[in-house]
């Protein structure tokens, strides 16, 4: 029984504080090889000591002295590590900063914070900054990051040695970086939150429509960073954003996982919670001057949630909101959707026309929503053939089964009519 309760304390605390004890011990070590390793063994240690000792008061202040102390033995038996542990001698005066009994786990550590800006730094590529997000931060194994990314384990694995490496020889600190850095360092780590919940909202292949286990972590991301910055206003507007959409997800989906498109979602199975606590963060992020996209983005999707349904949609904010999207933060895709938001507006010939400037936008090449999102106008606008073709077009590119049965239902409603 004490097996069993010490087992089950071991991993509540490392579900939970995964993140924290990690950035913890690779802010003190400045390698995350060692750190993965030496939180591995503390692990290890735990599940050996805890059911002949009891389970501590503060299992994870427990977890860091232990791994802590079988760092510093293998740094001073492995010889790969002298210049590391020379290092580690003269910031001797910062580990006596660290109380080895409690560090302090009452507060969020800053050093989840580092090790946010550290995976997302500029040196590294966008696929191994959210690659290394997901495997620190959000807590995923390498075959779960695979997955996300739909490559091979061995590839995920070889690509997160690579950036592992890239962070020790090109030395990126563990540090978060000056005020005056911030506002060119904290988007890279919005992005990558937002991208890992955009994949969990609409995965872009596979069978099921949604991945909720890269959703969750998304959100939770989103929420320690919150906890983190909570001054900073974009970091709201992203946690509103997400909370905001996440609240749609039950109703997306209906019999056997098919799509529920937003028109036709029974918003009575909307989170009203999840709503109410976005609504409530959509007002500081929207409040002062220089308003960022990921509020503007977020007061877009209170609008659809405001809603008592699809037709009652203030359609006309919504294409004034994107206007200002537009404004602050150009790209096609952010177009694609402005147009969709007019043609609800002003009619589906006056989105066709935005849509058709569109045709050549290299990073809407292969995106199949443009075409999707071009069909679906053509259909309104009664132009049947032209329809059926688009939805072939989306047909060739989509990489979801659930999305493909959609457009392959509306193709056989036109060849119906």
């Amino acid at each position: 029984m004490n097996e069993q309760r010490a087992a089950r304390s071991v991993e509540a605390v490392f579900r939970e504080d995964r993140s924290r004890l990690l950035a913890l011990l690779a802010a003190r070590f400045g390698d995350l090889d060692l750190a993965e390793e030496t939180a591995s063994e503390a692990i290890e240690a735990a599940l050996e000591r805890w059911p002949v000792d009891g389970v501590p008061d503060k299992p994870l202040a427990w977890l860091l002295t232990t791994a802590r102390r079988k760092a510093v033995d293998r740094l001073r038996r492995d010889r790969a590590y002298a210049e590391r542990l020379a290092v580690l001698q003269v910031e001797s005066d910062r580990a006596a900063a660290l109380p080895p009994a409690e560090p302090g786990f009452d507060d969020v550590p800053d050093e989840r914070l580092q090790l946010f800006f550290t995976c997302c730094h500029p040196a590294l590529s966008p696929e191994a900054r959210t690659a290394l997000t997901l495997r620190f931060l959000a807590g995923l194994t390498t075959p779960e990051v695979a997955r996300a990314f739909l490559v091979p384990t061995a590839t995920m694995a070889q690509r997160i040695v690579r950036a592992k490496r890239k962070i020790r020889t090109a030395r990126i600190p563990f540090r978060v970086p000056e005020p005056d850095e911030l506002p060119s360092r904290l988007p890279s780590v919005l992005r990558v939150v937002y991208l890992v919940f955009t994949e969990g909202y609409a995965a872009s292949s596979g069978d099921d429509l949604l991945r909720p286990d890269l959703a969750d972590e998304a959100v939770r991301l989103a929420r320690i960073l919150h906890r983190l910055l909570p001054a900073e206003r974009e970091v709201t507007g992203l946690l509103a954003l997400l909370l905001l959409t996440d609240a749609r997800r039950t109703a997306r989906t209906g019999e056997a996982g098919s799509q529920v498109l937003l028109e036709d979602q029974d918003r009575a199975l909307w989170d009203a919670d999840l709503i109410a606590e976005g609504q409530r963060l959509l007002v500081p992020a929207l409040t002062g001057p220089g308003v960022g996209p990921y509020a503007v983005q977020a007061a877009i999707a209170a609008l659809h949630d405001e809603a008592a349904d699809f037709e009652t949609t203030d359609w006309p904010q919504i294409a004034a909101l994107y206007d200002v999207l537009q404004r602050i933060d150009p790209s096609p895709l952010v177009a694609l959707n402005r147009a969709v938001a007019v043609a609800m507006r002003d009619g589906p010939e006056a989105g066709l026309t935005l849509l058709d400037g569109l045709a050549d936008a290299e990073e809407l090449r292969g995106y199949h929503l443009l075409p999707a999102a071009r069909a679906d106008l053509l259909r309104r606008s009664g132009r049947t053939a032209e329809a059926a073709a688009a939805y072939r077009a989306a047909l060739a590119l989509v990489g979801n089964e659930p999305e493909r049965a959609t457009f392959a239902r509306r193709l056989a409603e036109l060849a119906g009519h």
